[in-house]
C-alpha cells in the first residue's frame, strides 16, 4: 500500500497521471492502476473522472493528507535503523555502579556535542540487574563489569573494552602488612555479598588458609575509601580509582604473594541499534580512553616495614 500511498501523492503534486508517471519513472498506465488498487483497499474512489485530468475529490484530499504523513513517517523509520543516517533519538544507556564516576560524564557530554539530536536517558544499577533490563528491552546498552573471560548471556553482544585492575588498600596511617596471615587478621570494608570481586578475594583467602573479618560492607566507592582512609579496615578498590583519588585520601597498596585480581569493563547491547550505533561507537571510543588513561601500572604507595636503625647501610661521609 504505500507505493500506491506514494503514487497518490505525486499524482497531487504533479496535477496529472501523466507527469506522475515520469516521476516515478513508470508508466501513466501503471500509475492508474495504483490508483485504482488504493481506491479497491479503502473502499471508496478519491478522484473525480468526470473532469478532464481527473482530480482528486474531498475525500481524497483527506486521505492525501494522511498520505503524506503516514510516508514521512516511514522514512523516519527507515532512517532510525540506518548506519548512514544521522544519529537521533533516545540512547538509554545503563552504568553498573562501580563505573557510576563523574569522570564519565565526559564520553557522554562529547557524545551529546556531536550528535545533539542524540537524547541520553542514563540508570545507574547493579550489573545483573542492568542485563536484566536489557534483556527486557528497556535499556539499548550498558557499560557493565564482569569476571575477566566472561561475557554477558545471549542474546546480548559483548564488547570488552578494558580491564579493571583491583588494589588492596590501607589508610596512610596503617600498620597493616602485604601478607595474607597480616590481611587475615584486619578489618575488611568490602561490598556486600553478591559480589563477585568480594567471592574471589575470599576464595583467595581461604585458600592461603585464612578467612577476612568483615567490619563493613558498602556498595559506594567513595563511602568505602572513607571508611579506608580513616583507619577503618583495609578495603578492595580499583586501581584506576585510586589514582584518581590519591591527592584527596591517600592509601598505601598492599600486594601480598600471588594477588593479581581484574575485571572486564564491557560495552552490552541486544542487536543492532541502526543509526544510533555511530553514537555508541563514540561512547564506547570514550569509556577507552578514560581507562586507558587511568591504568596506572605502578601501585600508588607501597606498604613495607620500616627497617631498624641498627641495620641501615651507613652512608660515607664527605
Amino acid at each position: 500500500m504505500l507505493d500506491d500511498l506514494r503514487a497518490l501523492v505525486e499524482f497531487a503534486q504533479a496535477g496529472s497521471i501523466a507527469r506522475a508517471a515520469d516521476r516515478l519513472f513508470r508508466t501513466p498506465s501503471a500509475i492508474t492502476r495504483q490508483v485504482q488498487r488504493l481506491e479497491a483497499a479503502l473502499g471508496a474512489e478519491l478522484l473525480d473522472r468526470s473532469v478532464k485530468p481527473p482530480r482528486l475529490n474531498s475525500l481524497g484530499s483527506r486521505v492525501l493528507e494522511q498520505a503524506r504523513d503516514l510516508l514521512q513517517r516511514t522514512e523516519a523509520l527507515k532512517s532510525l535503523t540506518s548506519r548512514d543516517a544521522e544519529p537521533h533519538g533516545l540512547l538509554r544507556i545503563g552504568l553498573a555502579h562501580a563505573l557510576a564516576e563523574g569522570t564519565l560524564i565526559e564520553p557522554i557530554r562529547a557524545l551529546t556535542e556531536k550528535y545533539p539530536k542524540v537524547r541520553v536517558r542514563l540508570s545507574s544499577e547493579l550489573t545483573g540487574e542492568l542485563i536484566q533490563r536489557l534483556l527486557a528491552g528497556e535499556l539499548d546498552v550498558a557499560a557493565v563489569l564482569l569476571p575477566e573471560g566472561k561475557a554477558a548471556p545471549p542474546p546480548l553482544l559483548t564488547n570488552i573494552i578494558a580491564s579493571d585492575r583491583m588494589e588492596i588498600v590501607q589508610g596512610a596511617a596503617g600498620n597493616v602488612r602485604g601478607d595474607w596471615k597480616s590481611l587475615g587478621r584486619a578489618p575488611w570494608v568490602l561490598n556486600p555479598p553478591g559480589c563477585f570481586l568480594r567471592a574471589s578475594l575470599i576464595d583467595r583467602m581461604e585458600r592461603a588458609g585464612f578467612t577476612p573479618m568483615i567490619a563493613a560492607e558498602v556498595h559506594n566507592m567513595h563511602m568505602q575509601l572513607a571508611f579506608v582512609q580513616s583507619g577503618y579496615g583495609v578495603g578492595l578498590l580499583p586501581a584506576r580509582f585510586i589514582a584518581r583519588n590519591h591527592s584527596i585520601d591517600p592509601v598505601k597498596v598492599l600486594r601480598p604473594p600471588s594477588f593479581d585480581l581484574h575485571r572486564s569493563v564491557a560495552i552490552v547491547r541486544v542487536g543492532q541499534l541502526g543509526a544510533l550505533g555511530k553514537a555508541l561507537e563514540l561512547l564506547a571510543h570514550g569509556f577507552r580512553q578514560l581507562f586507558d588513561a587511568a591504568d596506572t601500572k605502578k601501585p600508588v604507595t607501597r606498604s613495607r616495614r620500616s627497617v631498624p636503625a641498627n641495620r641501615r647501610e651507613a652512608r660515607p661521609r664527605k
